[in-house]
């Protein structure tokens, strides 16, 4: 009996998240037992590089000392209240200060959670039903948003997953990300109806996807000419690719932002965030209903906290930005000497690697298009040489501050050679 057959007899598909379960590459998931700065260790004592990082939140590395002892200082004054405390605020003034775009916060404990309030808030101040989203792009499990549109840019959309009421996705728009005339086509026939856009400001569940020049100012200026709000899913991007988040550096202003990962310290914890105007619809102050009962806990907040005082340095992302720009030109030059095509990107402490020869990859259609068989026998290579990559072609890898350039260059070596025998 291995451990995933045992946890398959009580947990549903044997995982507590479905990219868990190795379905996109074969086998059976490796199961961990401890974790610190940028390596981890298995049940059976192996130990890896890791460039999931908890699939993001880990910038600082595994077990960072600062943050556990702020985590294990705050839990002895008890874990949860149910009830306003004094790091809930601090942790709103610290995102405040850090995103500009950001007036007030409401914090929330998942990513799904901070998303789907964002849609709900801003068809709530809106006034308007319909929705746009991108193709590729994943914000959550919740209902409006696990749809895909058929045929034709506002063609009425189908669910992607069941349990999604057909009724629903009538009211979802999905345009291929990147596509500038496919946004505008949308506008000019129902914009008054859309009561937002959201979109991840670099797509990283597609792998690692940037915007081409001006789409995210096609998206600021249709939101804006039609009534509508812009929406950044920055779960994943937010102060992951620099301090002031995406926006920051495409220079664009959101309506509203969604934040997760980094802001918990690796504890659950996310948030929405957005102007004055637009916050001021949430209940209590306004009509639009979103609570959760652990919301704001003194542990994720204070272990949020934490965090973001560590990584608010601009040395930090120097050396940050640094560190995952020489992983990934070695990954490249390891690829291109064995002969093998890929296209690489990265951007703070995010990268990606797609197996293309179509690159630079800017599409779904070319993330769709990609060698995943390649990719599956790239990820079991590594696995072998102690290196832990997403178990999934189409997820985005992290680096973190604790990797180390004997780490990175470790990596890079086991790459050449996984390289070389994919073409033996």
């Amino acid at each position: 009996m291995s451990l995933y057959t045992d946890a398959r007899e009580v947990i549903a598909g044997g995982v507590n998240s479905p990219v868990r379960a190795f379905a996109g590459v074969g086998g059976e998931p490796v199961f961990f037992k401890n974790a610190k700065g940028a390596r981890f260790q298995s049940e059976d004592g192996k130990e890896y590089i890791d460039y999931v990082g908890s699939w993001g939140p880990m910038i600082l590395g595994h077990a960072h000392p600062d943050v556990i002892d702020t985590v294990v200082a705050t839990a002895r004054s008890g874990l949860s209240f149910g009830a306003p405390c004094v790091l809930e605020t601090q942790i709103a003034e610290k995102i405040c200060e850090m995103l500009p775009s950001a007036d007030k916060v409401r914090m929330v404990s998942s990513g799904t959670e901070a998303t789907m309030s964002a849609i709900r808030l801003a068809r709530g101040h809106t006034g308007r039903d319909k929705i746009v989203k991108f193709e590729g792009c994943y914000h959550g499990h919740s209902d409006s948003l696990l749809i895909k549109a058929g045929s034709g840019a506002l063609t009425l959309g189908v669910p992607s997953s069941p349990g999604v009421p057909a009724g629903l996705a009538e009211h979802t728009i999905t345009l291929p990300f990147n596509d500038i005339d496919a946004v505008k086509s949308a506008f000019d026939e129902v914009g008054d109806q859309i009561a937002c856009v959201i979109v991840e400001p670099i797509a990283g569940n597609m792998n690692m996807v940037p915007p081409v020049p001006g789409f995210h100012e096609a998206l600021r200026d249709a939101c804006t000419n039609a009534g509508a709000l812009l929406i950044f899913d920055e779960v994943m991007t937010g102060f992951r690719v620099a301090r002031g988040c995406a926006q920051s550096i495409f220079g664009i202003t959101p309506d509203i932002t969604t934040l997760g990962k980094v802001i918990g310290g690796g504890m659950p914890a996310a948030a929405y965030c957005g102007s004055a105007d637009v916050m001021a619809s949430i209940a209590p102050d306004g009509p639009v209903y979103q609570a959760g009962t652990l919301s704001g806990n003194p542990v994720a907040m204070a272990a949020g906290l934490k965090t973001l005082e560590l990584i608010d340095d601009d040395a930090f992302w120097t050396a940050l930005t640094a560190k995952t720009k020489h992983l990934v030109d070695g990954l490249a030059a390891a690829a291109a000497d064995a002969g093998i095509p890929v296209a690489v990107e990265c951007e703070g402490g995010m990268f990606g690697m797609v197996f293309t020869d179509q690159g630079p990859v800017r599409t779904y259609a070319q993330v769709a298009a990609a060698d995943t068989e390649r990719f599956k026998a790239f990820f079991h290579g590594m696995l072998n040489e102690g290196v832990y990559f997403a178990p999934s072609a189409f997820e985005a890898g992290f680096v973190s501050a604790a990797h180390s350039d004997d780490d990175l260059d470790q990596t890079i070596a086991a790459a050449a050679k996984v390289f070389a025998a994919l073409v033996d």
